[in-house]
């Protein structure tokens, strides 16, 4: 009968004052929003991570997603089998949801380096999680049952339930992230579990009866802080073993993880785990990025950079004297301010980025065209590889069009595009969608030891000569070795391909196909 003191929250034998039972309930409440927000952010930890060392943002957090929310369902419906020793039980769900939520993260990271099978633990720890996390809210609301009407109690717990989704949801991307890190952030949140059972076995400890459960729950606190507060020195060990060099730093941010590595001289530079570029090679990659075509614009006055914050090609387009000011456009501040700021780092780009010529805007590219009024002589399209849907948009007749009429007439696009010979099929696919969007595409490749053959695309509105002159001081470029980067072999000849548009993203799968298949072929034998 709603009114009446749930048989949960009464001691038998000292029958509680209306406002010590009015507390345990209210408490009980705040506990859901508490519970809520950190089920929640255990799954974008979850999905993020996935996403960090797997790649492909879109698949991970679908999977993860599904498999959390059937577990939690897997969770609500055991709950039914619990029907004695409620407040108990609730007690070590909280102490099992904060130790296992808590460690999650040191557990994935360290995992990925050392377990080959790393998508076992993955979905059996999310799953695991899951069920846990599915079983607080029916118990609570057990709990609860005789101290409102059914619909005041369902519509109280899902209302708090909900708002501490939404809590969770702007947490994590505004601040968690970039703020306190994946790693300290599992145990942060760990930490809220546990003080709930703390303040409930307190609240509670003449239902309960049972002082080792507050000694275990004091016991998972005190873990989870000491976690937290060497979350610090848990990165730094996981990410030796993510990479082989020495990690020199590492920084994440509402977009990537960002790392950087140093080994004999040679930095490596590393986002969510891809490869970026190595200092030992990288002007290979970058000459033949930049130079074929403006060497091939007749009076490049203002050049337009799309990606590539790591000042790379800017430091290629201020060999040409020619070039007055360039506007450098990149998501990622991060980025921008690691090759700004940091000396170390800015001279591998000769200072680029701190050249009254350059311009720097941090924004989404595909939304900059559409605001941004300014017509460009030259343009480099230096985005990662299209290894998810909000890379692949950047692929599309949709974006290059809009890159087109930012162009000016005798202006050419060069575009990064992937490995021809590793990934073939979404090497011609985007050489195609860039003539689907009514531009000519002239493909060629370049040899850059660390990533192989690589492959880029000249897009321009009149056919496009290889120019025959280039700045002085360029390491690998000259006439003759251009020429012959526009000739392919036959193992990196066209191949059939769709376009990729934007409501299909068909690049996507081709560039994981190839990928994919390049990573399960074993190396040759040598006899």
């Amino acid at each position: 009968m709603p009114g009446t003191m749930s048989p949960e929250l009464m001691d038998p034998t000292n029958p509680p004052s209306t406002e010590h039972a009015g507390l345990k309930t209210r408490a009980l409440l705040v506990s859901v929003f508490t519970i809520a927000t950190c089920g929640l952010i255990y799954e974008l930890l979850a999905g993020t991570i996935a996403s960090y060392l797997l790649g492909d943002s879109v698949t991970q957090f679908s999977t993860i997603i599904g498999v959390y929310l059937f577990a939690m369902g897997v969770g609500s419906y055991l709950s039914r089998y619990f029907d004695r020793d409620l407040i108990a039980r609730f007690i070590v769900i909280e102490i099992l949801v904060g130790v296992v939520g808590g460690i999650s993260s040191p557990v994935l990271f360290f995992s990925f380096g050392q377990i080959q099978s790393f998508r076992v633990v993955l979905y059996g720890w999310v799953t695991m999680t899951g069920i846990l996390v599915g079983l607080e809210i029916p118990f609570l609301i057990r709990i609860l049952e005789d101290q409102f009407p059914l619909r005041d109690l369902v519509s109280k717990v899902l209302s708090l339930d909900y708002l501490g989704a939404l809590a969770a949801s702007l947490l994590f991307p505004l601040w968690l992230v970039p703020q306190v890190g994946l790693m300290r952030s599992s145990f942060v949140f760990g930490v809220l579990n546990l003080l709930v059972a703390v303040w409930t076995c307190h609240l509670f400890r003449r239902e309960h009866g049972r002082p080792w459960l507050t000694a275990q729950a004091y016991a998972a606190l005190v873990l989870l802080l000491l976690g937290a507060v060497y979350s610090d020195d848990l990165t730094e060990r996981s990410e030796r073993l993510l990479y082989e060099d020495p990690v020199i730093f590492s920084r994440a941010s509402p977009y990537q993880r960002v790392v950087l590595t140093q080994r004999d001289g040679e930095v490596r530079l590393f986002l969510n785990g891809d490869l970026q570029f190595s200092s030992l090679d990288e002007y290979r990659y970058h000459e033949a990025l930049v130079h074929p075509g403006l060497a091939a614009v007749a009076e490049p006055r203002q050049a337009l950079v799309l990606g590539g914050g790591d000042g790379m090609a800017v430091r290629e387009i201020l060999k040409d004297d020619r070039v007055e000011h360039v506007t450098l456009v990149d998501l990622d501040p991060v980025m921008t301010d690691i090759f700004v700021d940091h000396d170390g780092f800015a001279a591998l780009n000769d200072y680029a980025l701190r050249s009254p010529r350059v311009e720097l805007v941090n924004a989404d590219a595909f939304v900059w065209l559409d605001a941004d009024a300014g017509r460009y002589d030259f343009i480099v399209v230096d985005f990662p590889d299209p290894s998810n849907f909000s890379l692949g948009k950047l692929y599309t007749t949709t974006f290059y069009r809009r890159l087109a009429a930012h162009l000016n007439p005798g202006g050419v696009m060069a575009i990064q595009s992937t490995s021809p010979l590793v990934s073939r099929q979404a090497f011609w696919c985007i050489v195609d969608t860039v003539r689907a969007s009514g531009l000519q595409a002239t493909p060629y490749h370049a040899s850059v030891p660390t990533f192989g053959e690589w492959g880029y695309v000249v897009a321009s509105r009149e056919p496009f000569r290889v120019p025959e002159r280039f700045p002085a001081g360029l390491r690998f470029l000259t006439p003759a070795v251009t020429r012959a980067l526009f000739e392919f072999p036959a193992d990196m000849a066209p191949v059939p391909v769709e376009v990729n548009h934007l409501n299909n993203q068909i690049l996507v799968q081709y560039h994981a196909d190839g990928w994919d298949q390049y990573s399960r072929t074993p190396p040759p034998v040598s006899e």
